[in-house]
């Protein structure tokens, strides 16, 4: 996933109210830039690290920014949530991912049951849903998820699951964005509920593929496939 625009470098001053985040520009300007992780981004924050910020689209945005990275041990971390998805779907679509190669038609945002599946694969022979999430924290060298509570995270397991019952292949990508972990696994302590659900949907037969990307201020590109721990 290549940047649209040139990302502004600046460093940051504060993170609040879960989606706002104060940014000191190199000019000196300190600007409001919108942080798209609900989740409490632990292992993500250190104040006065640098980071890259991309301009809004909308001019008519109450934000003009949008908190892309931060720098933590001399490392560039992925925090927009938004971004995971576009990188699994573009991986797909280029035959990146070897389990996940082959498919002629590719889709995103597909509704199944009460839920909206990420990303819906189809070749001739089978039909693949696909769900992803963002993954930021870490604990010495392993990645977790969540970093928050998530209902809607075990709703979406319980769709996988009820798929794979019919027959259909189901797959749980997660899209781990740093390099200072060789592993992953569920956070079990922050929420025990996720990782009893992600245990039963791998015993189901759902697939779990946890996919390490490098970032920088250009690009995000898959690196290589991390072991997992459930």
């Amino acid at each position: 996933m290549i940047f649209d625009t040139p990302l502004i470098h600046g460093r940051l001053v504060k993170r609040y109210k879960r989606f706002l985040s104060d940014i000191q520009l190199d000019n000196g300007e300190i600007v409001i830039a919108h942080c798209t992780n609900s989740g409490s981004m632990k292992t993500c924050l250190e104040e006065n690290a640098e980071v890259y910020l991309s301009p809004a689209k909308d001019p008519k945005r109450k934000t003009r920014y949008t908190w892309e990275m931060i720098k933590l041990n001399g490392r560039w971390v992925g925090i927009n949530t938004m971004h995971p998805n576009r990188i699994a779907y573009e991986a797909i679509k280029n035959n990146e991912i070897p389990q996940l190669q082959g498919y002629e038609h590719v889709q995103r945002e597909v509704k199944v049951g009460n839920s909206r599946i990420d990303i819906m694969a189809q070749s001739n022979n089978e039909t693949c849903f696909i769900e992803v999430k963002n993954v930021t924290m870490k604990e010495q060298n392993m990645a977790l998820f969540p970093d928050a509570v998530t209902t809607r995270g075990k709703k979406h397991l319980d769709e996988l699951i009820q798929l794979k019952k019919e027959g259909i292949r189901a797959v749980m990508v997660y899209i781990i964005q740093r390099m200072d972990v060789d592993t992953f696994g569920p956070a079990e302590d922050i929420d025990p509920t996720y990782a009893r659900a992600l245990r039963k949907a791998y015993k189901s037969g759902v697939e779990v593929i946890p996919l390490q990307v490098t970032v920088s201020p250009h690009e995000i590109k898959i690196h290589k496939e991390l072991p997992f721990i459930l």
